[in-house]
């Protein structure tokens, strides 16, 4: 064997140890970082159904025998437990361990409306097993356009119950501004989820969803040839526009809306600055002649 060969030998025998190295390291990572989500996904999982089942941390620690101590482990993700306690776990909640450690138990509480025109709508369901009606603020909007499909975020968002509602998908929206005056800034719009765009109907109002205008309050017209919408504002110092059905996320149909304000006076204050716009266009106009 030649000195050359020998060095070649040496270089590729040195070549593979150090792949092998890089492969172990990687083995290792993966095998942390799934281990880790795993036991992520049971804290979270044992928080949830320890404030289902309406729980103390000691309850459950003593129905179970371990420490108290021992169990908030559990749930901070701390400390994990062995076969035999996940198995315990498991029979108290009758759930199974393989679920207990890669589902998320609480989108239980979630269901999916499914739309033909739009998208996957999720909502949220009572412990009576009825609809809530997710409470959009103002200041939600961003967080909203960027997770409105996201099960986890609608489920954060407040609710409220309004009895003897129609069937039907509902959620309230925060108004800000004066484009839809005389109905007042910071008014809740109660609207009903629109299932397909050819239900929007001209001259009614929405609450529309999209990327481009974030969540806009409008009278709408439907071009159904042209595939877009014509958005109005019913205070006519606002122009009309234009919204593409490609542009739309979600569209929501007003049903009621709840006001935290004297309407009489808002609309007083409302009609004596459109007088005094008027007067100011009058006064410009007369200048000019």
């Amino acid at each position: 064997m030649t000195l050359k060969s020998i060095s070649g030998t040496l270089e590729k025998t040195c070549f593979n140890k150090i792949v092998l190295y890089f492969v172990d390291i990687l083995t290792i990572f993966y095998t942390f970082a799934i281990t880790k989500a795993l036991s992520v996904m049971l804290a979270k999982n044992l928080q949830y159904l320890r404030k289902k089942t309406n729980h103390s941390q000691q309850e459950l620690a003593d129905r179970l025998e371990i420490p108290r101590t021992t169990w908030s482990g559990y749930e901070l993700g701390k400390v994990e437990p062995n076969i035999t306690m996940l198995q315990k776990i498991s029979a108290f909640f009758k759930q199974p361990v393989d679920r207990l450690l890669s589902q998320r138990i609480d989108f239980d509480e979630l269901e999916v409306a499914k739309s033909g025109n739009l998208r996957v709508l999720a909502i949220t369901m009572d412990q009576d097993q009825r609809q809530n009606i997710e409470l959009v603020a103002s200041k939600a909007e961003a967080g909203y356009l960027d997770s409105f499909q996201d099960p986890e975020y609608i489920r954060e968002l407040p609710k409220m119950y309004i009895p003897n509602l129609p069937t039907g998908t509902y959620r309230a929206f925060e108004i800000r501004g004066d484009s839809m005056l005389p109905m007042p800034s910071g008014s809740l719009v109660i609207s009903k989820y629109v299932e397909s765009l050819k239900e929007v109907k001209d001259d009614k109002t929405y609450v529309v969803i999209t990327h481009q205008d974030g969540i806009v309050y409008k009278r709408l017209r439907n071009h159904i040839d042209r595939h877009c919408l014509t958005a109005i504002s019913d205070n006519e110092s606002y122009p009309p526009y234009t919204i593409d059905y490609s542009n739309i996320q979600e569209i929501w149909r007003y049903h009621a809306h709840i006001v935290f304000s004297d309407a009489k006076q808002q609309q007083t204050d409302w009609l004596q600055e459109s007088v005094k716009d008027m007067q100011k266009k009058i006064a410009e106009m007369q200048q000019k002649l």
